[in-house]
């Protein structure tokens, strides 16, 4: 069914033209009453599927007794709490948190934050990052350049280093020249006592899905500390067991001064949260970042329950076990011919290359209108199509996803 839109912007690039009236888990269902299974899930937000009923329950609580009860002017007693579990499940060292609203917002403040701190005026950042659609997240943008067209003149001050291609013959080979690459940045395009920070996309989100090799990314880390420049991880995407633990830097070696989060936090409802260490949060002057609707008390509430949703018992244990599921599927697909090139991806943040973009293309569009499936591309050459269902879903989901996958490359040539 066709959504009527005659009064709304069309700067969206919209996926579907379907109109949705309500979700549930991982379905939703169109006003005509057409079910989907969806594994776009809000592009990686819907963490506990949709409307999970303790969600709703505390974001109904929490409306009840205020919605908006503005962080300048008072601290909502929502606010604290949610400080106190992020710093149980964040990275070691990681203890305050600033709320903001969207991805975005918290890594434009995470910059703010790093400039502050060190009194540098530089970032690194690596190709095939995404932080977002504001003018300094976009100049840190290099990941499609769609995001960036039209918009010049950027943000200065922003630089980009190499970050390796998991598809690479030679893996050891690759990381090496990508270090070397960092190297030759802080030896010819900025210096590190210019060098405020490095932010990183431990997995690259619309980049194309791709793990930071270990020893790459803990080679990164090592630098920042030699010189002083912080390590800023961006979660915004795979944050809160999106990638099997509950923060993708959780599988390496690394402790962040910076964390982004969003997206999954909250499992739908907005809202963002930086996460630091008190030392650094200190030299971030009073008064000199804000926002109207940070630390909104729906979101902390929405947030808040969306933790006690992720660290039941089992819980990640399902999100892996699906993961390798969905891999597996996908993995074999790929032995059976030449249409799947690559599969690759922790927990369920998993990306498959086709041959083409009119590969993947195709594949989306039966997915959608044979198998009722909703499905993504990532990447700039289009050809890599991204699965990202709700954390909740479970394993006749998975397969129900796979069967449509396995029928619709059937029709390729």
């Amino acid at each position: 069914m066709a959504a009527d839109t005659k009064n709304l912007s069309n700067v969206w690039f919209k996926l579907t033209d379907l109109e949705v009236a309500e979700g549930s888990g991982s379905w939703v269902t169109t006003t005509d009453g057409e079910k989907y299974l969806d594994f776009v899930s809000g592009i990686a937000v819907i963490s506990t599927g949709h409307s999970h009923p303790k969600v709703v329950e505390a974001i109904a609580t929490q409306a009840a007794r205020g919605i908006h009860l503005q962080a300048n002017v008072f601290t909502n007693d929502m606010m604290q709490p949610l400080a106190a579990r992020l710093e149980a499940i964040t990275p070691p060292g990681i203890d305050t948190f600033f709320y903001a609203n969207s991805g975005a917002e918290i890594t434009e403040a995470a910059i703010k934050l790093a400039k502050q701190a060190t009194g540098r005026p530089h970032t690194i950042v690596f190709e095939g990052s995404f932080h977002g659609r504001t003018h300094m997240a976009m100049a840190m943008t290099t990941s499609k350049n769609v995001y960036r067209a039209g918009h010049a003149p950027l943000p200065g001050g922003v630089f980009t280093a190499p970050f390796p291609d998991p598809r690479a013959a030679d893996h050891e080979a690759e990381i090496d020249a990508c270090l070397t690459g960092f190297d030759r940045l802080l030896a010819g395009s900025t210096a590190p006592s210019e060098t405020a920070c490095v932010i990183v996309e431990p997995v690259l989100g619309e980049g194309g899905y791709k793990l930071a090799p270990k020893r790459f990314l803990e080679g990164i880390a090592q630098r920042c500390a030699d010189h002083g420049i912080l390590f800023i991880s961006d979660e915004v995407q795979s944050g809160f067991a999106r990638t099997g633990s509950m923060f993708a830097i959780d599988h390496f070696d690394i402790a962040p001064d910076i964390i982004c989060m969003a997206k999954g936090i909250a499992s739908g409802f907005p809202f963002s949260a930086l996460g630091t260490r008190r030392e650094l949060d200190d030299k971030w002057p009073t008064g000199s970042h804000g926002g109207t609707y940070g630390g909104n008390a729906i979101g902390c509430a929405a947030a808040l329950a969306t933790i006690d949703v992720i660290t039941t018992d089992g819980f990640i244990d399902n999100v892996n076990a699906r993961g390798d599921q969905l891999r597996a599927g996908l993995e074999a697909l790929m032995a059976n011919g030449p249409i799947v090139e690559h599969v690759r991806g922790p927990g369920i943040m998993i990306a498959c290359d086709l041959r083409s973009a009119e590969d993947a293309k195709a594949v989306l569009a039966h997915c959608f209108h044979e198998g009722n499936l909703l499905l993504m591309t990532a990447g700039a050459k289009g050809n890599t199509i991204r699965f990202m269902p709700p954390l909740t879903v479970n394993e006749e989901e998975i397969q129900i996803a796979l069967d449509a996958i396995t029928a619709a490359i059937g029709t390729l040539p």
